[in-house]
């Protein structure tokens, strides 16, 4: 008997998108899928009740704890996570050369106190380097294109950290370019940094590569910033659950074998030059399944990020993994 059809909202990853073109199909899953531009509009749209199942940054996601009842529950499915030592960036006339070097100044934040990206690096730097957020003063803001504030989401701040909003004609690409912000903590790379048009903007680790993979190889965490959310109501169907989750699984499979398969020809379908190597680096340091879904796989990395938004007060208390996951997925 077929499931009735669910909304769903994911971005079109290369790792999903063999559930868009066909390739998995999911029973129970209305088609075709959702996606867009902008992931946060996805977010913005599970949060208005319009998504039963939703790709969802993990912030947002853990922010809806504060409710006296969270609509959300999460499968273990991290679609999109990325290592963020690079995504700092100072004004290269502020005198940061080390991490200790922000403690007193001004720090530019993408979307809102607290984004995925944010969450990560606040944590590490109290972690790795003994700094806290308020130690920094804070403007939130877009990078390269001006962002209201996101009003459809809780947006706690603790006490005894400054955060302002910058004003509606202002990005912090610009202010960073015009040391009005001396650092960034930005998801977004700044245009001017990519085309090199600025001078005097730079990342605080150069070569945030050899920073990323040491902190990996030390803590065995690959950040993840976007789980799968889906509606408790739904949650309760165990069968559902694992076919959600065998589904992405899936999709993820197909494409990690296209990698695999591909490095017998030096993966010659692949654009970007010394690909095979960097695979190469990358399958010694991390093994076959380098993007893993799971609870198991990925509990370590989890508890962090909870701690980490408990610690920064994006949370009133430490959430659990256990409180978060969809429970019959718990055991994967």
């Amino acid at each position: 008997m077929m499931r009735a059809p669910h909304r769903m909202g994911v971005y079109r990853y290369e790792h999903t998108e063999p559930l868009f073109d066909g390739r998995v199909d999911i029973d129970g899953v209305d088609k075709p899928l959702v996606s867009a531009d902008l992931i946060s509009d996805l977010f913005r749209e599970a949060a208005g009740g319009g998504l039963d199942i939703a790709e969802y940054g993990l912030t947002y996601f853990v922010r809806t704890f504060e409710q006296d009842d969270s609509p959300f529950l999460a499968l273990p499915i991290f679609p999109n996570r990325n290592f963020r030592h690079s995504a700092l960036f100072v004004n290269a006339d502020a005198g940061i050369d080390h991490p200790s070097g922000l403690v007193g100044k001004v720090v530019g934040e993408f979307a809102l106190w607290g984004h995925d990206p944010g969450v990560w690096m606040k944590g590490v730097l109290h972690d790795e380097y003994g700094i806290s957020p308020d130690q920094m003063s804070w403007v939130i803001g877009g990078t390269d294109h001006p962002i209201p504030s996101f009003d459809w989401i809780p947006q706690p701040v603790p006490e005894g950290v400054d955060v302002r909003h910058a004003g509606p004609d202002q990005t912090l690409a610009e202010m960073l370019e015009r040391g009005e912000v001396d650092a960034l903590l930005s998801v977004d790379v700044p245009r001017a940094f990519l085309d090199g048009t600025s001078h005097r903007i730079r990342r605080l680790f150069p070569d945030h590569r050899t920073v990323e993979r040491d902190y990996y190889e030390r803590t065995g965490i690959f950040p993840m910033m976007h789980a799968i959310a889906v509606r408790r109501e739904l949650a309760a169907d165990a069968a559902f659950m694992r076919d959600l989750y065998a589904g992405f699984d899936e999709a993820k499979t197909i494409v990690q074998k296209q990698y695999l398969e591909g490095a017998s020809k030096q993966h010659m379908s692949v654009i970007t030059p010394w690909f095979s190597d960097l695979f190469a680096s990358n399958r010694a340091l991390f093994g076959d399944d380098w993007w893993p879904y799971g609870t198991s796989a990925n509990r370590t990395a989890l508890d962090t990020f909870l701690r980490y938004s408990h610690e920064q007060g994006l949370t009133r208390r430490r959430l659990q993994v256990e409180e978060i996951i969809v429970p019959a997925l718990l055991d994967t």
